[in-house]
């Protein structure tokens, strides 16, 4: 038996706190993934995965037990910038990426190779730029590897709550150029144009607009720069199902005097039903750690929007780890939570070894409330 397991075929608890601690030892900001990659690559061989890194930079780790379905699991490699030591204290393990997103990684590296009763073909795949607006990572992989079975992304959702769906998110930038003029002479300046295009974008979204609140749209004015002749905004909309970017940009683009509104990122919302096969795998793992499962959705975008726009397939997110503490400087994960995170998976995993699951499988569940949250990504 290879020291990484129990004898029961799971992965040990000081390996994987090994694994999640080699991997937030290693920097890997957005379009800096190679070494993490290359580093998971070995540890996936070593545990039984046939292991690749493919031509974007993507580490992708396959386990063949049968012909059973394909599951995958999904995360991301990358992190925001600024590292700051790995260390423990307090049962925590802090560092760079613990929850957003090596932790859930992790976590899914290690059930993957536990669950040895799956009939199947489980495939994890580490993707890299997730934190980048045009998710190219995930973008390949919709693009070159085919269609799996069910789908589990990985992102912070706390050990006891699977995340349903995200807002999606539509990226602007707006220039306008204006001739050289006194301050004083009343025709529109550049710097004013900008910011009149803010406040035509405010107003179009309407008093309901908030990100704080599911199905409204939020806009962020992420950047500002300019003076009298020459300006430049950038606007972030996070946008709910069903929403019609067409008529936002027509709209606002009509309501604009002068200057250039360029669409450089539009990916859709989305949103699974609480009976998907996923989401009920999930929920069985937590319910047999003798917790209540949360079913929320998330107010921004990860790389379930990104899939979900072609592969309709069962699907949810989920992973160990404390969202609020995405991007913090004190990112750090509970490790007993970590734990606790690779058990529900195993279990998903292995009820997942029975798709297609019907919507009514479960229907002496009790019903679970549907809870929108904050998360950064």
């Amino acid at each position: 038996m290879n020291w990484a397991f129990t004898s029961s075929g799971n992965v040990t608890e000081t390996y994987a706190a090994g694994l999640l601690r080699e991997m937030l030892e290693i920097p890997s900001s957005s379009y800096q993934e190679r070494e993490l990659a290359d580093y998971l690559a070995e540890a996936m061989k070593d545990l039984g995965f046939r292991a690749h890194i493919d031509g974007v930079g993507n580490v992708i780790g396959v386990i063949e037990r049968g012909d059973g379905p394909t599951v995958m699991l999904l995360g991301h490699m990358d992190t925001v910038s600024g590292q700051f030591p790995v260390r423990s204290e307090d049962g925590r393990l802090y560092g760079r990426g613990a929850v957003d997103a090596k932790g859930p990684l992790a976590a899914m590296i290690c059930a993957a190779a536990g669950a040895v009763d799956f009939p199947g073909r489980i495939v994890v795949v580490g993707v890299v730029e997730e934190e980048t607006p045009r998710s190219r990572g995930a973008m390949a992989i919709r693009a070159t590897h085919a269609r799996p079975d069910a789908l589990i992304i990985g992102e912070p959702s706390g050990w006891s709550s699977v995340v349903l769906g995200y807002k999606g998110k539509l990226d602007l930038r707006y220039t306008v150029k204006c001739p050289a003029t006194h301050p004083s002479n009343p025709v529109p300046k550049a710097s004013e144009l900008a910011v009149a295009c803010w406040d035509a974008l405010v107003d179009l979204l309407g008093p309901g607009a908030s990100h704080g609140v599911f199905d409204q749209p939020g806009a962020t004015l992420c950047r500002l720069n300019g003076g009298l002749t020459t300006a430049t905004a950038d606007l972030s909309i996070r946008i709910p199902p069903g929403f019609d970017v067409d008529e936002l940009v027509s709209g606002l683009r009509d309501r604009l005097p002068a200057g250039h509104l360029e669409v450089l990122n539009s990916v859709a919302a989305c949103r699974v039903g609480r009976a998907d096969p996923a989401v009920r795998a999930l929920v069985s793992g937590i319910r047999q750690l003798h917790a209540r499962p949360r079913l929320v959705v998330k107010t921004a975008t990860s790389d379930m929007n990104t899939l979900a726009e072609v592969w309709d397939i069962p699907m949810a997110t989920y992973g160990p780890g404390d969202s609020s503490l995405d991007h913090a400087d004190d990112e750090h994960i509970v490790l007993s939570e970590y734990l606790r995170g690779i058990d529900v998976l195993t279990t998903a995993i292995s009820e997942l070894a029975h798709l297609p699951v019907r919507s009514d499988d479960r229907a002496g569940d009790a019903p679970l409330p549907v809870r929108s949250l904050r998360c950064t990504t």
